[in-house]
């Protein structure tokens, strides 16, 4: 008989760990579906944590083995597939994988988001050959070299931050003249003598023969267009959810974010949503951790109601 399990949790970035944590510690019995086979999500790629409570200063990638060691303790189930849809009707719901079918009782989607993209000439030609959206994955390919970081929330100043440790000149190019990055960040990077802001500006296209050789721009004010020199360009210009294989299933806002309460609850009974993937104001690790917390304080309320 294959097993039903009282929750099925799908990705195992902070909020789909948390609430595995939780889980175990609840009795429950559970599984963590990831498709990549890692364990992290878009924590792995940050070099630096340095607002999470009582670890100031961790590595993303240390921070996110930390959460796996304990999922380990409470030896949480983890399986690599990549879930293509699910059945949400009855009081056991089926989760549907590439690689086998999960019967379940309840769903914690966990799913997190992804980078979104420039969408401009060039950026998906010349993407691995200095088109990145990682700097810590790739920023030692471009030692004493110039880059240039586009966006201007935390993400793209951090990129900028880390990329001036090692790069000959960064350049940070913003569409509006001012960035809406924490103000600490913004200290840190008007601090570097090696940055340059390029405020006012859009990239219309990524140049380069193979290679990025240079991003053409142009000024949002006066409609001036000009071209920037550079070895490598960094993309962080926001993300988007990564939703789509449960779109028509659960009701998403405008942006594509499920639409679920601050205890995870979605409009289907038994469904529930975590982390990134949940329309909410604030998107960070220490939310998402709440997140997975919250999302199974609801399911264990959900299988006492409907205890067969």
């Amino acid at each position: 008989m294959s097993t039903i399990y009282d929750v099925v949790i799908i990705g195992a970035g902070p909020a789909g760990m948390a609430a595995a944590i939780y889980a175990k510690r609840a009795r429950l019995s559970c599984v963590v579906i990831e498709k990549t086979g890692g364990q992290g999500g878009q924590v792995l790629n940050t070099y630096e944590v340095d607002n999470y409570p009582g670890l100031p200063g961790l590595g993303g990638y240390e921070l996110s083995m930390a959460f796996k060691e304990h999922c380990d303790k409470m030896e949480v189930e983890f399986v690599t597939d990549e879930v293509i849809g699910f059945n949400d009707e009855g009081d056991v719901k089926q989760v549907f994988g590439e690689d086998r079918t999960y019967e379940c009782r309840t769903v914690i989607v966990a799913t997190g988001a992804r980078h979104a993209k420039l969408k401009v000439p060039g950026e998906d030609e010349l993407s691995g050959a200095g088109v990145s959206y990682c700097a810590t994955c790739d920023g030692a390919f471009f030692r004493n070299r110039k880059v240039a970081v586009v966006g201007g929330g935390d993400v793209a100043v951090e990129d900028a931050i880390f990329l001036a440790r090692g790069c000959e000149k960064v350049y940070l190019i913003h569409r509006r003249n001012e960035l809406r990055a924490a103000k600490k960040l913004q200290e840190t990077l008007f601090s570097l003598p090696n940055v340059e802001i390029v405020w006012d500006s859009v990239v219309t296209e990524i140049q380069g023969d193979g290679m990025v050789s240079a991003v053409a721009l142009k000024d949002v004010q006066s409609g001036g267009e000009s071209v920037l020199p550079v070895d490598g360009v960094f993309v962080a210009v926001g993300i988007l959810p990564n939703s789509n294989e449960f779109t028509g299933k659960i009701p998403v806002n405008e942006h594509g974010y499920i639409v679920a309460d601050e205890n995870g609850k979605t409009s289907l009974p038994g469904v529930f949503a975590a982390g990134d993937v949940r329309q909410k104001a604030l998107r960070q690790i220490v939310t998402a951790v709440a997140d997975g917390a919250n999302a199974v304080t609801s399911v264990e309320k959900y299988l006492i109601e409907h205890r067969q």
